[in-house]
């Protein structure tokens, strides 16, 4: 990181205090905390965090590129790709039809947003991924470790116990009708308490220290190998709640949204991240869309959107880059995130299937 802090794209007056606080290069930067450097140099939190997230992301991307000052470019074919992509797999939900509108479950290696009113169940399905994880591989799972970023308080570890005891449960049982050697020596290990002392838990008070952790989270992944899922829940809420200067929040959302993507392909995790949603006035109507804007409408490479239709749940797959849009009905259990039953699921789509959630991504605020 030993680069010239004069050649980054720091604004100037930035710029100039760091340098007259002793800040000469990247690397005397990135060796302090926000709040160290907010002290040291006179600024607040949120311009420290500005100053880190360009200092790290293009110290990161450079250092990945040059080898003793030359650039070095990757060179593949298609095919390896696509084998490496299939490779990496996904975690699965539980539910069989969602599963196959995403191609298979969560992918790993990308960022996945799902977007809802409050209700839904986003916190549901977050929940039902940090357990589904942890699923020893024998049984079709990624057997790792998961991370959960908790920025509203409704990580109910209550909760968590009772979707792990059901996934324990279905291994077991899978186990026992089975002839599979290695089902039956994985799920003796297999537990409520190895579930939970897998799940690695942060929880943040506002927008500042969802920033900070999301700096610290590079070091922390790549200390934790196993880790496959990382659960922002959520995304939006310490933004909102807490930032009112909307050009400082765009600049610090599209910092963050590039930390996570490269986070995602670096330590082969599935990022996955709950939005909430927003009233969208119309001139004829209004309509929910989802919140942070529509600069953020790009960070993630799938979307979903959960939804309403009377009593009924129904996830839409709103944007994917290899699949077609969908949307399947699901419910919310004891057990966890589930499929309908047949008896009970509807005999057709929503009432208006092709209108699909509005996503104009102007926050309502």
């Amino acid at each position: 990181m030993q680069r010239d802090l004069g050649s980054f794209p720091l604004p100037p007056a930035l710029r100039a205090k760091l340098i007259a606080c002793g800040f000469q290069s990247a690397e005397d930067v990135a060796a302090v905390r926000a709040t160290e450097l907010s002290k040291e140099v006179g600024i607040s939190k949120e311009e420290a965090l500005e100053v880190l997230q360009i200092v790290r992301r293009k110290s990161s991307g450079e250092e990945s590129q040059q080898s003793a000052g030359l650039p070095t470019f990757r060179k593949c074919t298609a095919l390896e790709l696509l084998k490496e992509e299939h490779a990496q797999g996904s975690i699965i939900t539980f539910s069989s039809a969602l599963d196959e509108i995403l191609g298979g479950g969560v992918p790993v290696a990308k960022v996945t947003e799902i977007c809802g009113a409050p209700g839904i169940g986003k916190t549901q399905l977050s929940i039902q991924l940090v357990v589904d994880a942890q699923i020893p591989e024998c049984f079709g799972g990624q057997g790792g470790e998961s991370v959960f970023i908790d920025t509203e308080g409704s990580f109910i570890v209550e909760r968590v116990a009772e979707v792990a005891q059901a996934a324990v449960h279905h291994c077991h049982l899978i186990a026992e009708s089975g002839q599979d050697k290695a089902q039956r020596e994985a799920v003796e290990e297999f537990s409520v308490s190895s579930i939970l002392s897998r799940i690695y838990y942060f929880r943040c008070h506002d927008y500042v220290e969802l920033l900070a952790q999301a700096h610290l989270l590079d070091d922390f992944l790549a200390e934790h190998h196993k880790v496959r899922i990382v659960v922002i829940d959520s995304i939006a809420f310490p933004f909102r709640h807490h930032l009112e200067d909307l050009s400082l929040r765009t600049r610090l959302l599209n910092g963050l949204a590039q930390q996570l993507i490269t986070m995602a392909n670096k330590h082969s995790v599935a990022v996955v991240l709950t939005n909430q949603m927003t009233t969208r006035f119309g001139e004829a109507q209004s309509s929910l869309v989802p919140a942070l804007g529509e600069s953020w409408g790009h960070a993630a490479t799938i979307r979903l959107i959960l939804c309403w239709e009377g009593k009924l749940r129904f996830a839409s797959l709103y944007k994917s880059p290899m699949q077609k849009e969908a949307i399947v009905p699901f419910q919310i259990t004891s057990l966890g995130f589930r499929d309908v039953q047949s008896s009970e699921a509807p005999s057709t789509s929503p009432a208006n299937p092709h209108k699909r959630p509005r996503t104009d991504d102007q926050d309502g605020h």
